[in-house]
């Protein structure tokens, strides 16, 4: 847009009749990042309060929740910010900022689906050294790669942006994501597609085989135990293959759209961002807050409770 004090502002230009629908358009958003924050931090609290889900599994499960939350912080707010303001403007180091941390945390989204499933996996194929294999430490360290592998393959897109030239000044989006690439002057195609493929196939298609490979193997097992272990199985991995279907379809239309550089309206591709960052965060609370037993047992205690409470104060 311009540039002042060395500071370079882009305008977001992917917003569809914002001066008619914004207010409409803030109270939708605004809605559901208050329903992600509390359906998702209440899960986390949950986990981390009851010592009876301070096992494996749900660590992993309040790690996810957690990475939701941090994802839906890195977009709602600037979102809203955006609803309200009469331009639609951040500045280029915000902006990379911004799509450096969208797509750290959705890799580490699959990284953690990852762990999840090998969890699972080490719970049904060995029970008796489930324990001895998923100590602390090892919890810790797949944890810790998890957020922490997404995040080191993306310097180099960093540095590259940093010193590239920015001829265009107009992304086509409502926040930054792989569309930033297409405001700079020379973006080496054969390079970016190469580099895409690599941050593609280590984030996303690696932890799908290894996920695809370990519940196959858990089907084997359970298709040739009894009856309780098939119900133990379903019980436990349903949830997670439903997030996983849905994050990994949802993720197809920012590696479709915006790496292959496909044409599509602005109203559709408005439309398509918003499920992006909508659907999935309110998704995984309600997955694993109805489908886990232990889970939903306690939001149910912790709900009447609070009913209780209500009616108490609202008696005396």
């Amino acid at each position: 847009m311009h540039d002042e004090f060395n500071v370079t502002y882009i305008t977001l230009g992917g917003h569809i009749e914002l001066e008619k629908y914004k207010f409409l358009y803030f109270v939708i958003m605004f809605t559901a990042y208050i329903l992600i924050l509390c359906s998702n931090s209440t899960i986390v609290c949950l986990i981390w309060i009851k010592k009876s889900l301070h096992e494996p599994m749900y660590v992993f499960i309040a790690a996810l929740l957690l990475n939701s939350v941090v994802f839906s912080t890195n977009i709602y707010p600037k979102l809203l910010m955006d609803f309200l303001s009469e331009k639609q403007i951040t500045t280029h180091s915000l902006c990379r900022f911004q799509g450096i941390i969208y797509y750290s945390l959705t890799g580490s989204e699959f990284f953690l689906l990852a762990s999840m499933a090998y969890d699972r996996y080490v719970s049904i194929s060995q029970p008796l050294q489930y324990h001895t294999i998923m100590r602390k430490a090892t919890v810790t360290v797949l944890l810790v790669l998890a957020w922490l592998l997404p995040a080191c393959q993306l310097v180099p897109s960093a540095v590259f942006s940093n010193n590239s030239q920015i001829c265009n000044f107009t992304l086509n989006g409502i926040f930054c994501n792989n569309a930033i690439s297409k405001l700079y002057c020379a973006t080496p195609k054969t390079s970016y597609l190469m580099y895409g493929v690599f941050i593609l196939f280590n984030t996303v298609f690696l932890p799908l085989l290894f996920i695809m490979f370990t519940y196959t193997k858990i089907f084997i097992i359970c298709y040739r135990s009894c009856r309780e272990v098939r119900k133990k199985a379903a019980q436990t991995c349903l949830p997670h293959l439903l997030v996983l279907i849905s994050f990994t379809c949802l993720c197809s239309y920012d590696i479709i759209i915006a790496r292959l550089e496909i044409n599509l309206s602005q109203t559709i591709r408005f439309i398509m961002t918003l499920q992006v960052v909508l659907y999935h965060p309110l998704f995984n609370p309600i997955v694993y807050g109805l489908k886990m037993k232990e889970i939903s047992q306690h939001l149910r205690r912790l709900t009447l409770f609070q009913i209780s409470l209500a009616w108490l104060r609202y008696t005396v």
